[in-house]
């Protein structure tokens, strides 16, 4: 995946949500077996990749998730692990600094962290939403169909669909996502369906395109994500 971060930050539980032989309480025999039924050309990708091996990490604060995920976007995992270090030693903390806190805290302070302008305000903005009741809890996430919560968390500065998708997927286990902006889906989409030569073109799919194909994905969206981001590591090997 193009732009999704693996994070070091203390804010989840262990993986217990897509471990095992299930994926959000349904077999991964059962979700590999669908979709390999419904796309030829998914079942090629599904035999070359081998197994759902797709986790999903619980977490214990909405708001601390959302925070480490505000920090991950656009840049490298080393440089974000680095912004948070420098947080947490910056409010002496082992977890990003309560809502109240942050909303406290004056630019400079935040920005002596490395965190851009636009990140400070935005952290700021989601400490305000927090206090508020605009961002659910960890419990209300899990009750929220994907529009309604998606609705909610977009309305945050700083966080639009691609950071609402990555938490479905890998922290709510919803199995129905397609984030067909993602660059890493829509270049494993190119690879899965029209091969090399039309990314040596500097062709890619449009979303709406990869939507259209996405309907014989469903109700395992989220488990054919992971199959075409597996693709763009084909490629690369």
């Amino acid at each position: 995946m193009s732009e999704t971060k693996k994070t070091t930050v203390k804010s989840g539980r262990s993986a217990r949500l897509g471990t095992g032989k299930t994926l959000g309480g349904v077999s991964r025999n059962k979700i590999v077996e669908h979709l390999s039924a419904a796309d030829k050309k998914m079942a090629a990708l599904i035999e070359r990749v081998g197994p759902l091996t797709l986790e999903s990490n619980d977490i214990q604060s909405s708001y601390q998730a959302l925070a480490e995920s505000i920090v991950y976007q656009q840049i490298t995992g080393k440089a974000a692990q680095s912004i948070c270090k420098k947080v947490f030693t910056t409010f002496e903390t082992d977890i990003f600094p309560e809502p109240h806190i942050m909303l406290a805290a004056p630019m400079e302070k935040l920005r002596s962290c490395g965190l851009s302008s636009g990140k400070a305000m935005a952290i700021k903005d989601l400490a305000e939403k927090t206090l508020a009741g605009v961002v659910p809890t960890v419990e209300e996430m899990h009750q929220l169909e994907d529009e309604e919560l998606a609705a909610r968390l977009t309305s945050v500065r700083g966080i639009g669909p691609w950071t609402v998708h990555m938490l479905l997927i890998f922290r709510l286990a919803r199995l129905d996502v397609m984030p067909a902006t993602d660059y890493g889906i829509r270049k494993g989409f190119a690879l899965t369906y029209y091969g090399k030569n039309k990314i040596k073109a500097g062709e890619l799919p449009t979303p709406s395109e990869i939507h259209r194909q996405a309907e014989r994905w469903r109700p395992y969206r989220s488990a054919a994500s992971w199959y075409l981001w597996r693709a763009t590591d084909l490629e690369k090997a």
